[in-house]
């Protein structure tokens, strides 16, 4: 890692340990907090010399630019390097993006990627067809389950959600509600500070979600899911990602 690299071991003050008992994260269920915010959140609380506070692009070892997010973790930047901002479009694929940013709210997206497999096989492979189906049994499962986030009003939303997904079918299903927010640009930001954690559209769409059933689904959660599966672009314009996903121009045009 380059001298820019954050500590391992920070933290952000809102963020609890992953020991920390399940009543205690109870008070942040209704925190929207992206990977972007938890960043700003570690720069803020770090000295380091060298460090951008500005929060702009992380030489790494490899000689590949990536934001402060990634550019720590070796999970992260996997995820950062080979998924993070790539489009998807199929059913399955969107609706574990959007169970898995629910979970993440008030928590580390480390936490939750860790977490990954678990929440996959605990959750029927993000089946919306299986998880339509759970009922008090699966409940009861999932909340013993200690290798996933534990929140029951989380299990709940991830369980109505799935009925909310197989619902939107007869009306196209949810790839294409999701797509059609796609705004004419996206962002070009140089630094952390610059990326937004909300936007005109995924206002708009987290009220056609919340319409249609969805919860869990405030605008930044909603703007967080868009940046994850590439209906925006807001890689930092130094980064060896940025214009990557066939979506948008390194300029940030469609």
């Amino acid at each position: 890692m380059s001298e820019n690299t954050l500590p391992e071991n920070t933290l952000p003050e809102n963020v609890l340990p992953e020991n920390q008992p399940a009543q205690s994260r109870t008070e942040l269920d209704n925190t929207e907090l992206t990977r972007t915010e938890l960043a700003r959140t570690e720069l803020a609380r770090t000295e380091l010399s060298g460090t951008d506070q500005a929060g702009g692009a992380v030489l790494c070892e490899d000689g590949k630019k990536r934001p402060p997010w990634a550019a720590r973790d070796p999970l992260l930047r996997e995820y950062y390097d080979t998924e993070w901002g790539m489009p998807v479009h199929d059913e399955a694929g969107l609706f574990e993006r959007l169970v898995l940013e629910g979970f993440q709210s008030g928590l580390s997206w480390l936490t939750i990627l860790r977490k990954r497999p678990a929440f996959r096989e605990a959750f029927a492979g993000f089946s919306p067809d299986a998880v339509a189906e759970f009922g008090d049994v699966d409940v009861a499962r999932l909340m013993a389950d200690a290798r996933i986030v534990r929140n029951q009003r989380k299990i709940d939303a991830a369980i109505a959600n799935a009925r909310a997904v197989v619902a939107l079918r007869s009306e196209g299903g949810l790839g294409e509600l999701i797509w059609s927010y796609r705004p004419e640009q996206t962002p070009e930001p140089r630094t952390l500070a610059e990326v937004p954690s909300r936007s005109p559209e995924s206002v708009a769409l987290a009220k056609e979600l919340k319409r249609r059933g969805f919860s869990f689904v405030g605008p930044v959660t909603v703007f967080a899911l868009m940046e994850a599966i590439g209906v925006v672009d807001t890689h930092l314009v130094d980064s060896h990602r940025r214009g990557s996903s066939g979506v948008w121009t390194h300029e940030g045009a469609a």
